[in-house]
């Protein structure tokens, strides 16, 4: 029955089982994530600004600059992760694949863990080296203030948050490449 009224809704079928349906909503949500991360930095003054930091003693204020400049730096990377990755999201399926969300999904989760794994590696190093050296442990009421609490001081946060960084990356990395594995596997499988 090749008449129009059982056949307009092929092209809907079509964009579902191309993948279309599921790639362009997360590229979308990616340049979401990206715009965020640019509008970070802002928000962070804004808190520290509504909290008064400028009424803090002087060593405060310069640390909170200096905090500031690093977490500017930060989301400006993370910016720029978000938006190489939208572009790749596009075509992490091939149409005529059997399964084509996993490896969508699977790319967001190495993404998410590539983005947090370096924010905590640059911002959780940097802010606890300076915390460290600057005012020691007088930089909780601080770090609570601006919105990064994780954030602890001493040489041995200085010493952890790369790791815990680069520990994030590998894992998030390893799971989507079980995913992305186990849905290569099928998807070739079923082709031979």
């Amino acid at each position: 029955m090749d008449n129009k009224f059982f056949t307009f809704i092929k092209p809907y079928l079509s964009y579902i089982d191309n993948g279309l349906l599921y790639r362009k909503p997360f590229s979308w949500l990616y340049t979401l994530i990206a715009i965020i991360n640019l509008v970070l930095p802002i928000y962070f003054l804004y808190q520290a600004i509504e909290n008064n930091i400028f009424d803090f003693p002087a060593k405060f204020i310069i640390l909170f600059l200096l905090i500031w400049i690093i977490i500017a730096f930060a989301s400006w990377i993370s910016f720029q992760l978000w938006w190489d990755r939208k572009s790749k999201v596009i075509s992490i399926s091939s149409e005529g694949d059997d399964f084509i969300v996993t490896p969508v999904f699977s790319h967001l989760i190495q993404t998410i863990g590539e983005w947090l794994g370096t924010w905590i590696g640059i911002v959780g190093f940097s802010v606890a080296l300076l915390t460290t050296i600057m005012v020691g442990n007088e930089a909780s009421p601080l770090l609570n203030l601006i919105g990064i609490p994780f954030v602890g001081t001493g040489f041995l946060f200085v010493i952890l948050m790369p790791i815990y960084g680069f520990l994030i990356i590998v894992g998030t990395r390893f799971l989507a490449e079980q995913f992305r594995a186990l849905t290569s596997i099928a998807n070739n499988t079923k082709k031979n």
